[in-house]
């Protein structure tokens, strides 16, 4: 799990649902019990100040195909299936193939960071009001139930490399050719090991960091990341 060692410790977390519609400056709702969902696609769609947040491109901070995931077998091919889905590439149905197998590898390229600073958010937060009276709105920040995305770090190209206890023989690279359907390239690297990659696809979410806006009566106090291996999102 070098890739999530190495985003904890810039305080980013990976993306784990299917649903991969993150970006740097959206709200998203979180209370103790629940699961985080967006609340607004744009702060200012909640808030307006007269500072101007203005995002930008993190060149030192990126991801490659040195950096993996591994996953148990089974539960590596259902993330991966979510993971396909939310790239437009569809379910492959990929399970249905293989009799069990040792472990699925996942690693991203073709990356790049954008993120706020976060002295200009601070300004932006300190200055702002609701952009309308809104009862629901202000009770969420007063219980401090509000996330802000500061960064995301988004991929063009994904690899994964299948390590399977069935041995791929010509009519499993068939039915393995039939199931991708030109839709993801893909080679034998041994009889029981399968790498597939799909590149040049549009920018998708991996990873993200985000803080928790402390409010006080309205008030902005101050910003709380809760990224660092948590799995929020």
């Amino acid at each position: 799990m070098k890739l999530k060692k190495d985003l904890k410790e810039v305080g980013y977390d990976l993306i784990d649902s299917p649903v991969r519609n993150h970006n740097v400056l959206q709200l998203w709702l979180k209370s103790p019990s629940g699961e985080a969902e967006l609340y607004y696609d744009h702060i200012d769609h909640a808030l307006q100040s007269s500072q101007v947040l203005e995002v930008v491109e993190n060149d030192a901070l990126s991801i490659n195909y040195e950096q993996d995931l591994e996953y148990k077998f089974n539960i590596g091919l259902t993330f991966l299936d979510g993971l396909l889905t939310s790239l437009g590439l569809g379910n492959l149905g990929l399970s249905s193939l293989f009799e069990g197998g040792k472990r699925v590898s996942i690693s991203y390229g073709d990356s790049k960071t954008l993120d706020i600073p976060i002295g200009l958010l601070e300004n932006y937060l300190s200055d702002a009001d609701f952009r309308h009276p809104n009862k629901a709105l202000k009770k969420n920040a007063n219980r401090d139930r509000i996330l802000v995305i500061t960064g995301v770090i988004m991929a063009k190209d994904l690899k994964v490399v299948l390590e399977t206890n069935t041995s791929i023989d010509k009519g499993l690279e068939t039915s393995i050719t039939n199931a991708l359907d030109g839709k993801i390239d893909y080679r034998k690297v041994s009889t029981k090991k399968l790498e597939m990659k799909s590149e040049g696809n549009s920018p998708f979410p991996v990873a993200v960091r985000a803080s928790r806006i402390d409010w006080d009566r309205g008030e902005f106090k101050k910003l709380k990341q809760i990224t660092d291996n948590r799995n929020i999102f």
